[in-house]
C-alpha cells in the first residue's frame, strides 16, 4: 500500500476551547456543523482545521501535555500577493495575534511574515511568487523535477 499524500485534519491543543473558538471566528472562519462542545472544526479549503483542549489532546495521544517555547511546527496561509499579506496579517494582529514578524521580503523570493494565536501557534501569512492557487482555491506547487 503507498501512503496517501495529503494533510486530513491539523488540530491544535488550545488552552481555552471557547476563546480560540472565537478567535478564529473573529477572522472570519465558519465553525462547521460538526463541532462539538469538546471540539471546534473549521472547513478549510482542502483539509480540516481543528481546536482541543490542550490536555484532552495530549491524552488522546497518550503523551504529556507539558511543554512551551517553539513546538518544531508552523502553519501556513497563503496568498495572491503581497498586499494579501499585509492586509491578512493586520487582520489577525486586530483579531488578537501576536506579531512575530513583520511583513517583509523573504530570502527564498516571497513575501512572509508570522503571526502567534493566543496559545503561542505560529502560522506563517505568505505569497509564493511560484506558486499559484487552482480553481478549487487549493495552493499548487510545481510539478517534481525529472
Amino acid at each position: 500500500m503507498t501512503v496517501p499524500q495529503r494533510l486530513s485534519i491539523a488540530t491544535l491543543g488550545v488552552s481555552d476551547l471557547v476563546a480560540s473558538t472565537a478567535f478564529y471566528e473573529s477572522l472570519g472562519w465558519v465553525k462547521s456543523g460538526s463541532s462539538m462542545d469538546t471540539i471546534t472544526f473549521f472547513q478549510m479549503e482542502g483539509s480540516v482545521f481543528g481546536l482541543y483542549e490542550r490536555h484532552a489532546l495530549a491524552d488522546d495521544a497518550e503523551v504529556s501535555s507539558e511543554g512551551y517555547g517553539f513546538r518544531g511546527v508552523t502553519f501556513a496561509l497563503n496568498v495572491d500577493s503581497e498586499a494579501g499579506v499585509d492586509e491578512v496579517f493586520a487582520a489577525w494582529v486586530a483579531a488578537g495575534a501576536a506579531a512575530q514578524v513583520q511583513p517583509h521580503k523573504a530570502f527564498w523570493g516571497g513575501y512572509s511574515s508570522y503571526v502567534a494565536d493566543p496559545d503561542g501557534h505560529l502560522w506563517e501569512i505568505a505569497y509564493n511568487p511560484y506558486a499559484e492557487f487552482g480553481p478549487d482555491g487549493r495552493l499548487v506547487l510545481a510539478p517534481p523535477a525529472d
